[in-house]
């Protein structure tokens, strides 16, 4: 009858509640975590969206991959991306990832390292 399956519709109601957080946060954290989402969306779309702690998440089965974090709701001079357990950087020669950035705007040259960034974490 056109109903979805539950785990689509879930998938959907989690997106839709990324967004919708997305959508309250004050200006410039919103036009960070737009572009941060539509980055992550376009380069990982096996991840889904669905809140972490309040805050954007991006998930491989159940696992998070990266997130967002607004500067305003922690009262932080800057918002973070941030990367997780289920992030794929384990095979880096040099023994160590990134896990965090500060982020106060996107320059096109900062979306080119998110990008890049991203494509690595989710493997």
């Amino acid at each position: 009858m056109g109903l979805l399956p539950k785990s689509m519709s879930k998938a959907a109601g989690d997106r839709d509640d990324v967004l919708r957080t997305i959508a309250g946060m004050d200006a410039r954290d919103r036009a960070v975590a737009e572009r941060i989402h539509a980055i992550v969306t376009e380069v990982a779309p096996d991840l889904t969206p669905r809140l972490m702690y309040g805050q954007p998440g991006y998930y491989r089965d159940g696992t998070v991959v990266c997130f967002f974090r607004s500067g305003a709701a922690d009262k932080a001079r800057y918002s973070t991306l941030g990367f997780d357990e289920g992030a794929r950087f384990e095979d880096e020669d040099s023994g160590f990832w990134p896990t965090s950035f500060a982020l106060t705007r996107l320059t096109p040259q900062a979306e080119d390292e998110i990008r890049a960034l991203v494509r690595r974490a989710a493997g």
